[in-house]
């Protein structure tokens, strides 16, 4: 309830705001109508919710002592209480200043991020996947290594062209894939196990055809040590252990090496824009690594092997790895199944041509689903199913590593054949000419050579 001796407010007028002007006054009568001469008190007051004009002061308009006081502290203008202004929405202003400046990401960071660990939001994240939109844009490692390949064919070509005199092999044998001679391929870098430690039944006397013999029957000999390159053995044994790498590099001929980069540039492509390159460069040399692991455990012996194909195949794992695990995600899964399954298909059956190895096929594979489950960024929306991936990558660590240690301790045994006999198969198609696919794969003629 009011009290009778409480002012009363005004009713408000627009005609008192307009008192002294005439229509037609121009801009500079009016300024000059609103002008106070200098010195004068012209006190506006904002917090009362309308301007006051130049006529009277707050006290008079609100018999209020303590207003009184706050507008003589204020001063001309009333300046001091615009310190007492507030937003009118503090939370928002709050919230903003609260929020952390999101800093650079650091190469380290960015590997955690391609492993799964500090993932960007989750809607924003399904709906890159659904758009095919990856962790970055280009596909640095698969276009680099394109490159180093090319540059290593032409140095496989340059190197029989300077000891055959054409770069492809026709004689003793034509090479399909329009490359290099064996001889050559096995001094380039190829997996070759006796290059790498000594091999039942095979003497480190017998002798091998030079690089530049293209008779059939060689007459052109040497030695093991020569033919293998890299400036021989350290000891008297084999000792090139390297070659489990080098062949990753490697290609049998020109045809080979357009095929596997068109799988490259393609398939491997878009599993490296999704992992990242440093988790793709990794995820590339297991793969690579392995199947020549696991090529040099129970293929033939005389059998040399070259090519990324391997590797190749641990990308195809990968593609695998994100069906499964984003399948809702995917456009058109099943169709995406079935043309996965057709390439596979494909895979292991160019794994019976001469110079490919199709255990480096089913190696790079298997190492590649282990790989890609570790490192590829998967979409978890349940604590469920963030849980299972995690108890599925820390399985499949000492699982890769364990296949590592065993394979590669039982190829420096003497008989690695014996650890499955008919794993042989699963890369050699039994013919006459390679003696159904018994024994090493050497054939001694007359001239006591074996190759």
């Amino acid at each position: 309830m009011s009290s009778q001796h409480e002012p009363q407010d005004e009713p408000f007028s627009h005609e008192s705001l307009m008192t002294g002007h005439r229509r037609g006054d121009s801009s500079a009568n009016l300024l000059q109508s609103e002008s106070v001469p200098l010195g004068e008190d012209h006190d506006h007051s904002y917090g009362d919710g309308f301007y006051d004009h130049a006529g009277p002061s707050n006290a008079t308009l609100y018999d209020d002592p303590e207003r009184v006081s706050l507008d003589k502290e204020g001063g001309a203008g009333g300046a001091k209480n615009y310190e007492n202004f507030e937003y009118a929405d503090d939370d928002i202003y709050n919230e903003a200043r609260a929020r952390p400046v999101q800093e650079k990401a650091t190469p380290f960071s960015r590997f955690l991020r391609n492993a799964g660990v500090g993932q960007r939001p989750l809607n924003q994240r399904i709906d890159e996947k659904k758009r095919g939109i990856g962790r970055q844009r280009y596909p640095f490692v698969s276009w680099t290594l394109a490159v180093v390949m090319l540059a290593v064919l032409i140095y496989e070509l340059v190197l029989n062209s300077k000891n055959q005199g054409t770069p492809i092999s026709f004689h003793p044998v034509v090479n399909p894939m329009l490359g290099p001679s064996q001889s050559a391929l096995i001094n380039a870098g190829a997996r070759y196990p006796p290059c790498m430690k000594d091999v039942a039944g095979l003497p480190l006397s017998t002798r091998f055809p030079c690089l530049n013999d293209t008779a059939n029957p060689p007459d052109q000999l040497c030695s093991l040590e020569d033919v293998c390159g890299f400036g021989g053995f350290h000891g008297k044994d084999p000792d090139q252990w390297f070659r489990f790498i080098t062949p990753i590099f490697l290609h049998a001929g020109i045809i080979h090496f357009l095929l596997n980069m068109l799988a490259q540039l393609t398939a491997s492509a878009e599993v490296e824009k999704e992992m990242g390159s440093i988790g793709f460069i990794i995820l590339y040399l297991a793969a690579g690594i392995f199947g020549n692991v696991l090529g040099g455990n129970f293929a033939l012996v005389a059998a040399p092997s070259i090519g990324a194909s391997g590797a190749i195949f641990g990308t195809v794992a990968v593609a695998w790895v994100d069906l499964v695990a984003h399948w809702q995600y995917q456009y058109r899964p099943v169709r995406k199944l079935v043309f996965m399954v057709v390439e596979l298909v494909v895979g292991i059956a160019i794994g019976y041509i001469p110079y490919v190895d199709n255990f480096a096929h089913i190696g790079g594979f298997l190492m590649g689903l282990l790989v890609g489950v570790v490192l590829y960024p998967v979409i978890s929306t349940t604590k469920r199913h963030r849980i299972v991936v995690w108890a599925f990558r820390l399985a499949a660590i000492p699982l890769a590593i364990v296949l590592f240690v065993v394979l590669i301790r039982n190829f420096y045994k003497s008989d690695p054949y014996a650890a499955c006999s008919w794993c042989r198969y699963l890369s050699c198609f039994p013919t006459s000419s390679n003696n159904h696919c018994q024994g090493t794969g050497f054939t001694t003629n007359t001239t006591g050579t074996s190759i």
